[in-house]
């Protein structure tokens, strides 16, 4: 899954980044109102964490203009000091939920799952099913034919871009796009290592390659 993180305090989104990616997550981070606006508006995240107070364009103002444009992504916003954050303010520009600094960071996390589930709830569904393998979203856990397979973090998000569009070709540049973030520039042949690893922990049949075009997800038969 995408999260974009608008904070321009450039240690504090260092580390959240940092945090998240090791959790699984695709992590870009912006540092003002302006071009988090431009970037959630380029493309697609499941997740916004937004800080309020930002240089060239607030986080109300960032957060108003996305719900005005009709973008429903989940926004958490991020609040320096009690206070600062006017609830009926951010309910007013459709944030979804908000979090005071200092905050704990297994918080923040929790809070993140939290609104990630509830958006699961509107729209796709939280346990994806192909065959007698089944990924669950909200648990990150993966089980197939009643067994449970463990996975790293960013193997289970590239079977869960797979388990997402079962029976679909998905190519390398999708799959890369879903489960490395903005900046990621290295060998796109990374995946081909993540598809390999994913075959031997599953076992045979599941993920079938289409030549030249990319990878698509089966239920294996027999």
């Amino acid at each position: 899954m995408r999260v974009l993180i608008v904070e321009d305090e450039k240690r504090l989104a260092r580390s959240l980044a940092q945090g998240l990616t090791a959790e699984g997550f695709a992590v870009d981070v912006v540092h003002t109102g302006t071009d988090g606006l431009h970037r959630a508006t380029e493309g697609a995240y499941d997740l916004i964490i937004l800080d309020i107070m930002l240089p060239g364009m607030n986080g109300y103002r960032v957060c108003g203009a996305l719900r005005a444009a009709g973008d429903e992504t989940p926004i958490l916003m991020l609040t320096a000091k009690d206070g600062e954050y006017d609830e009926a303010e951010g309910l007013d520009t459709g944030a979804d939920d908000y979090l005071t600094k200092p905050f704990s960071y297994v918080v923040l996390v929790a809070r993140v799952r939290a609104l990630l589930r509830r958006r699961g709830g509107r729209g796709a569904s939280p346990e994806l099913r192909v065959g007698d393998l089944t990924v669950d979203r909200a648990a990150r856990r993966v089980t197939r034919a009643g067994l449970e397979v463990a996975l790293t973090a960013k193997e289970f998000a590239v079977l869960e871009h797979l388990a997402g569009r079962a029976g679909e070709v998905v190519s390398k540049a999708e799959i890369l796009e879903h489960g490395w973030d903005f900046a990621y520039d290295g060998d796109p042949n990374i995946v081909e290592v993540y598809i390999s690893a994913l075959r031997r922990k599953l076992g045979p049949g599941l993920i079938v390659t289409v030549r030249g075009a990319g990878y698509r997800l089966v239920a294996a038969h027999g």
